[in-house]
Formats: structure tokens, C-alpha cells, sequence
């Protein structure tokens, strides 16, 4: 006796671009709602939207601001969502809870930092000049 015939498989590339479009809606919603219930996210996208900017304006560097700023961000994200489940697993105070939060807190600050300092190795040179030639027209009127 033969096995039934098996009913024929959608294609891959269809399967994939379900999953994309999942995938997308999950991490869609997560950014939303760090953005709505973090206010040191939004506070980092108004600076990162400033070095960009400022990168554009200079013509310089635009490519570390935009990495920076990503890393920056992606950290404050991965930040939210330790911070979520060691609030979900611990809600009383422990002391480990306060190492993950901390410790979470302490990678976005010191990829702020870095960031920084990237920002002013990439721009300062050009900032400089900007600024000299603006004070040059300034004073000479």
C-alpha cells in the first residue's frame, strides 16, 4: 500500500518573509515601547539625531556616529529588557538583581562615553575649522 501523497509545501522564500514580517513586528514593538517607557532612550535618539547632524553638517565622520549611536542604543534596548525580566523574576530587592541592572546600566554608559570620545575624534578636526572660518566672517564684518 502507498502513503498518502503530501500536500504540497508553500515555498521557502514565502515561509521566510512570514517569519521576517514577525520577527520585524516583535522588535518593532519592543523599540516602541522602550521608547514610551524609557526616558534615557529618547534622550539618547535626540543626541544621536544631534551627532548626525552635526556629521552631516561637517561632512565628516557621519559613518562612527551612525555606528556609535546604534551601539548606543541597541545597549539602552538590551538595558530595558534586563532590567523587564529581573523585575519579572525578582520582583522584591535582591542583591543580584541590583548586579544585572547595574550592570546593564554601566555597558549603555560606558558605550555613551566611547561614543563621545569617537564623536570628537571623527568631528572635532572639522568642528574646529567651522567654527574658525564662522568666527573669521564674524569678526571681519
Amino acid at each position: 500500500m502507498k502513503p498518502p501523497p503530501h500536500e504540497p509545501r508553500p515555498p521557502r522564500i514565502a515561509l521566510d518573509m512570514a517569519r521576517l514580517r514577525a520577527a520585524l513586528t516583535y522588535a518593532w514593538a519592543g523599540i516602541a515601547h522602550t521608547w514610551q517607557h524609557q526616558p534615557n532612550f529618547r534622550v539618547e535618539c535626540v543626541i544621536g539625531g544631534l551627532a548626525v547632524a552635526l556629521a552631516i553638517w561637517l561632512e565628516t565622520g557621519l559613518v562612527a556616529v551612525l555606528v556609535m549611536s546604534a551601539l548606543v542604543l541597541s545597549l539602552e534596548l538590551v538595558n530595558s529588557a534586563i532590567e523587564a525580566v529581573v523585575d519579572l523574576a525578582s520582583p522584591e530587592a535582591h542583591p543580584l538583581a541590583k548586579v544585572a541592572k547595574d550592570a546593564a546600566a554601566g555597558a549603555t554608559l560606558l558605550a555613551a562615553i566611547v561614543s563621545v570620545a569617537v564623536g570628537l575624534l571623527a568631528m572635532g578636526p572639522a568642528l574646529v575649522m567651522k567654527l574658525r572660518a564662522l568666527w573669521s566672517i564674524l569678526t571681519s564684518v
